[in-house]
């Protein structure tokens, strides 16, 4: 499963590349700012003149941002994604599906944290916006590291997932007891998270059976 965060940790350079490191994808939330190539910039190696050093690659044209390569898309290239269903049921919307359009581009991320390649050019990921119909640009901007082959749909449903995270968080708190303890020492902290979480795995594990008689 994909690392998901939100654009406070999604726009640390270093926590993106971090996850890398360690070989595993992601699908986090950044700024409109975050600058970037478009996906197929390429760099370039000036002529070398035999004096001094030999110059490197770089591309030829300046970085730009995630908000500008998503206006210049334009909004007729997103496509409306139901990526789950809620619970606020309308008239308009009777299965109170989840839903709203996006644009995904393959970017080429630029800052100089940011391990190139021996030909110098930047590693390519998918830029996922969130661009609803009546607004006048994308609300919301993902980097993800997942395949260059992943469906539209998969990239919003993981980008989106992190609302499960918040709400499991949410039940441990709130339901479970996490934020009950207020013992003093590592030992019952650790007994006390374990049997929280173990509380959670059981009560998901039912939600997600079948055969189960009732919700839990």
């Amino acid at each position: 499963m994909p690392v998901v965060a939100d654009a406070g940790y999604g726009d640390a350079t270093g926590f993106r590349e971090g996850l890398t490191e360690r070989g595993l994808t992601y699908a986090v939330a950044v700024k409109a700012t975050t600058t970037a190539y478009p996906g197929d910039a390429r760099p370039e190696r000036p002529p070398y003149s035999g004096q001094g050093r030999p110059p490197v690659s770089a591309y030829p044209q300046p970085h730009t941002t995630l908000r500008a390569l998503a206006l210049a898309t334009g909004q007729t290239a997103t496509r409306t994604i139901t990526w789950r269903q809620g619970s606020k049921a309308t008239k308009r919307n009777p299965n109170a599906d989840m839903r709203s359009q996006f644009l995904s581009l393959r970017v080429r991320p630029a800052n100089r944290s940011i391990r190139r390649s021996a030909d110098g050019s930047l590693p390519e990921c998918w830029l996922l916006a969130e661009w609803p119909h009546d607004a006048a640009e994308p609300t919301d901007y993902w980097l993800s590291t997942l395949p260059a082959n992943t469906p539209l749909r998969e990239l919003v449903r993981t980008a989106k997932i992190r609302w499960r995270v918040e709400h499991d968080y949410r039940e441990l708190k709130e339901g479970l007891g996490l934020d009950h303890f207020e013992g003093r020492n590592y030992l019952g902290w650790h007994r006390h998270v374990t049997l929280a979480s173990l509380a959670q795995a059981f009560c998901t594990l039912l939600r997600l059976d079948p055969k189960a008689p009732a919700p839990a």
